[in-house]
């Protein structure tokens, strides 16, 4: 498969190291000095775009992948405030874009069971719930995209929480905490934890590294291949 990289920094050079791993071409690699590249030849050539850059220049380049018509897979997050335009240019010119807030497939098995639990724990409201997300100093959102898909699968799953807020103090027993910790060059570690006058339940992903991010994006890439509309990791995996 014909891949065009958006973003050259660390996750764009660990997906290239994986693509051709895997036996892909990678036929385009654009980052912030070469912009022009859009309508190099190369790029034009591409089954789909990998793009992992900054929350600020994500929607823009989606848009330039649409206008060329090249499929989007997307990495980059804080940008959702603009996803409801993104899913309406798929639905109505045809478009192709795969989003997920975390590519790993442990993260994502990690989600699966955030929510199971979460379901259990709405019978046991002696219990409460709190979150905490590890990243490194160059981490531009906060809290970050997993930890934001953390706690609307537990907002979805418990009654008693309505709503989540950044905090690293107690907060009202309706609001959903996550405690985000910015230090040296974790990769990323997340925490869910209840704990009661008795005891605590907790569960807890941590990477090691790139590698499983980069993994799952080229996962994601093969799998958007040859098809319209907006795509998730849902449509990859059926947990």
């Amino acid at each position: 498969m014909k891949i065009a990289l958006i973003g050259y920094g660390k996750m764009g050079r660990e997906i290239e190291k994986i693509a051709r791993e895997r036996g892909h071409e990678i036929v385009s690699v654009i980052d912030i000095d070469n912009l022009q590249d859009f309508d190099s030849s190369g790029f034009l050539s591409a089954e789909v775009a990998i793009e992992f850059t900054r929350p600020e220049t994500a929607v823009v380049n989606f848009l330039k992948c649409f206008e060329r018509n090249v499929p989007v897979v997307a990495g980059t997050t804080g940008w959702l405030q603009r996803i409801d335009e993104i899913k309406s240019t798929c639905e109505k010119e045809g478009k192709t874009f795969f989003y997920a807030s975390n590519y790993s497939i442990g993260v994502n098995v990690f989600f699966a069971i955030n929510k199971y639990l979460a379901r259990i724990m709405n019978q046991f409201p002696s219990y409460d719930v709190r979150m905490e997300e590890v990243h490194h100093i160059h981490k531009l959102d906060s809290p970050s995209g997993t930890g934001i898909t953390l706690a609307e699968g537990i907002l979805a799953n418990m009654n008693r929480k309505n709503r989540w807020e950044e905090n690293h103090e107690p907060v009202s027993s309706d609001v959903l905490a996550i405690h985000s910790i910015r230090e040296g060059e974790v990769p990323g570690i997340h925490s869910v934890i209840y704990e009661s006058d008795a005891d605590i339940i907790s569960i807890k992903h941590e990477a090691k590294n790139r590698k499983g991010f980069a993994l799952g994006a080229v996962i994601a890439a093969e799998f958007t291949k040859g098809k319209k509309g907006f795509l998730t990791m849902n449509d990859i995996f059926n947990f």
